[in-house]
Parts: C-alpha cells; sequence; structure tokens
C-alpha cells in the first residue's frame, strides 16, 4: 500500500511525506469515514508538529491523484474514503456514523437518469439518512 501510494505521489509530481503517507494509512485502515479533524486528532499524538491544513491539503492531493474520494453526506465538514468503487453511504442522524452500503445494484437507476437527461455522466454519489442499528437500540431503552 506504502509503495502505491508513494509511486502515484511522484509520478504526479506531489512530494512524499511520513504525514502523506500517515493520512492514507488511517483512510485505507478504516471503514468510518473520518473528517479532517478526526483524522488530525488521531494523528496529534504521533505528528504533534502536524497542522489540520495539512491534512486538508493533503486529503485534496489524494483525492486529485484518486487515492480517495470525497463524501458530502449532509454534515459541516466532508469526509473520507479510500474506498474509491462507486457505491452509496448511509449516515445516521443520531451519531453522525457513515456506513458504506455494499452489493447494491444501482446501474440500471445510473443509466436510466443518463438516458432521460441526455447527460453524458462522469459519476455519482448516493447519500441514505435513518437511524443506526446502535441508536436504535439506546432510544428503546
Amino acid at each position: 500500500m506504502d509503495k502505491e501510494v508513494t509511486n502515484l505521489l511522484r509520478e504526479k509530481g506531489f512530494k512524499v511525506t511520513p504525514q502523506r503517507l500517515a493520512i492514507y494509512k488511517i483512510l485505507a485502515a478504516t471503514k468510518s469515514h473520518p473528517s479532517a479533524e478526526m483524522i488530525f486528532n488521531e494523528l496529534q499524538p504521533s505528528y504533534p508538529t502536524m497542522s489540520l491544513a495539512t491534512v486538508y491539503k493533503t486529503v485534496d492531493i489524494l483525492r486529485e491523484i484518486g487515492m480517495i474520494q470525497v463524501l458530502n453526506a449532509g454534515e459541516d465538514s466532508f469526509r473520507y474514503d479510500a474506498d474509491t468503487s462507486d457505491h452509496p453511504h448511509v449516515r445516521c442522524l443520531e451519531c453522525g456514523r457513515v456506513d458504506d452500503l455494499n452489493n447494491i445494484e444501482f446501474s440500471g437507476f445510473v443509466n436510466e437518469v443518463a438516458s432521460k437527461t441526455s447527460y453524458r455522466l462522469t459519476g455519482q454519489q448516493f447519500y441514505f439518512y435513518g437511524i443506526c442499528p446502535e441508536c436504535q437500540k439506546s432510544t428503546a431503552n
């Protein structure tokens, strides 16, 4: 994984830094879709001189080189996902958790949108909203 990111950063003309690699490692190792602030807080003990601006710049670079996708699930800040495949997400309106929705077929819907609008679609993101199982349990008590 490090080698792939390192090669891609260099190939696209970006410096390879320990902070950039650490930020990508966090994203690749989690399914929690963290925000820049969450990433910053997790890395702060290991990289005390790193700024929040470094995290923002790095996630922008990682998005530009195709290593992550940026999610806007209706919150004040963006979330980041190292899984760059097309897949929908669901966000809990109570705790803010964001989960992947895998094995959901939506290509028929995308094809219908393209057909009915005559747009040449270049991408899409689907977001669903609800209350996660854990929050449902805590409100049931």
